[in-house]
C-alpha cells in the first residue's frame, strides 16, 4: 500500500531526531508488515516510512506526546486551530505555566481512557515545542518551574546585573522570523492561501498517516512482547533510547542513563528471531557488544543541534547504526538500486 505522506515531517523539533536517517533504517528494515517504535518523539522514523504498513505501533513514556499524536489522529483541526499562534514570549511563558500545571494527571488520563485526548495541550504544546530554545520545554527539569502562583526561575541566579533584561534572557526562537510552528512547512501547493492554511493541510495529512497507527504511551518494553511484535508476521523495530553519552531524563519520568543498557540487552536476547528486523541507534562503540551476534553497522549523520561545540560536532559524527542478523543486507539494497 503506498503511503500517502512518506515524506512527511513532524510539526515540532525533538531532541535526537532521526529524520535524516530514515533511507538508511528503511533500507535496513525493508517493508514489514509489522512496525514498532518503542521511542517515538517526534515520529520521524515512521513519517518517512516509503510505503504504509499492515499494522505499525508507536510509543512514548512522555504523555505530552503521546497526547499530541493521539489527538491529531482523532481531530486535527483542533489541534491545528491551537497551534497556530506567532511567536510571541509573553503567551510562550504563559503556556508554559499553563502547560506544566496539567501535566500532573496527563499520563493517568490517557491510560484510562482509550479515547481520551486534549487538542488544546496537543496544540499549545507543538506550538511552544517550535519557539522554545534548547531543553526545557514542559519537562519540569529546565530551568522554568512552576511554584503553584507563577512560571520561576529554578536556577536561582543573583542579581548579576542583567540590564533590565528580565525574563528577556531567554528569548524564544527568532531565527526564523518569528513565525513559529509555520517556519518548517511542507510543500503542499496552497495555492497563496496563506500559512493558516498550510497548518491545516499539514495536520490533515498527518491525521491520514496516523489514522491506523497504535498510540502507546508508557514503558518501551509493553510494545516488545510477541503479541505486538512477531505474532503479525514480519516485525521491523525501530529502537532510539537516550544514549549513554550525554544521556539526558528521559521524558517526565526521569529514566536513568543505563536505559540503552537495557535496550541493548534487549537487542542481544531478540536479535536472533528470524521474525524481527532490528535497528538500534547510539553513539560509535556504544552497542559494538552485539556485532559478535551478528549484528552489522550503519553509519549516518546527525544534525549539531543548536549548540555547535566540539562535543556536538564529534556526537554528529559518531551517530551509528546497529542492525540485526536478518535486516536487509546492504548488498540487495544496492543491487535493488541497480
Amino acid at each position: 500500500m503506498k503511503s500517502v505522506a512518506g515524506t512527511l515531517a513532524a510539526p515540532f523539533p525533538y531532541f535526537g531526531g532521526k529524520s535524516l536517517a530514515c533511507e538508511t533504517v528503511w533500507a535496513a528494515l525493508g517493508d514489514p508488515e509489522n512496525y514498532v517504535e518503542p521511542f517515538a518523539g517526534s515520529a520521524a522514523m515512521l513519517l518517512g516510512r516509503p510505503n504504509v504498513g499492515k499494522v505499525e505501533t508507536i510509543n512514548d513514556a512522555d504523555g505530552f506526546v503521546a497526547n499530541f499524536w493521539r489527538a491529531v489522529s482523532a481531530d486535527a483541526d483542533a489541534v491545528a486551530l491551537h497551534t497556530d499562534w506567532p511567536c510571541n514570549e509573553t503567551d510562550l511563558f504563559a503556556r508554559h505555566s499553563w502547560l506544566v500545571r496539567h501535566a500532573p494527571g496527563l499520563l493517568e488520563r490517557l491510560h484510562a481512557d482509550p479515547d481520551y485526548y486534549d487538542a488544546k495541550i496537543a496544540g499549545w504544546w507543538c506550538w511552544g515545542a517550535c519557539n522554545w530554545i534548547g531543553s526545557g520545554w514542559c519537562s519540569g527539569t529546565g530551568p522554568w518551574v512552576h511554584d503553584g502562583k507563577k512560571l520561576v526561575d529554578g536556577r536561582q541566579l543573583p542579581h548579576l546585573g542583567n540590564a533590565g533584561q528580565g525574563v528577556n534572557r531567554q528569548l524564544p526562537h527568532l531565527g526564523d522570523a518569528g513565525q513559529g510552528v509555520n517556519r518548517k512547512l511542507p510543500h503542499l501547493g496552497n495555492a497563496g492561501q496563506g500559512r493558516t492554511h498550510y497548518i491545516y493541510e499539514w495536520f490533515g495529512a498527518l491525521q491520514d498517516r496516523t489514522r491506523n497507527v497504535r498510540v502507546a504511551v508508557g514503558d518501551w518494553q509493553r510494545v516488545l512482547t510477541e503479541s505486538v511484535t512477531t505474532w503479525h508476521g514480519m516485525t521491523g523495530v525501530f529502537l532510539d533510547p537516550p544514549y549513554t553519552k550525554g544521556a539526558m531524563d528521559y521524558a517526565a519520568g526521569g529514566v536513568g542513563g543505563d536505559l540503552a543498557d537495557k535496550v541493548r540487552a534487549w537487542c542481544a536476547a531478540n536479535g536472533q528471531d528470524p521474525k524481527l528486523r532490528i535497528v538500534l541507534c547510539g553513539h560509535a562503540g556504544e552497542h559494538d557488544a552485539l556485532l559478535t551476534n551478528g549484528w552489522h553497522l550503519r553509519a549516518w549523520t546527525a544534525r549539531k543541534g543548536y549548540a555547535v561545540t566540539d562535543e556536538a560536532v564529534e556526537n554528529s559524527a559518531s551517530e551509528t547504526l546497529w542492525c540485526s542478523p536478518h535486516c536487509v543486507p546492504e548488498r540487495a539494497v544496492q543491487e535493488a538500486l541497480f
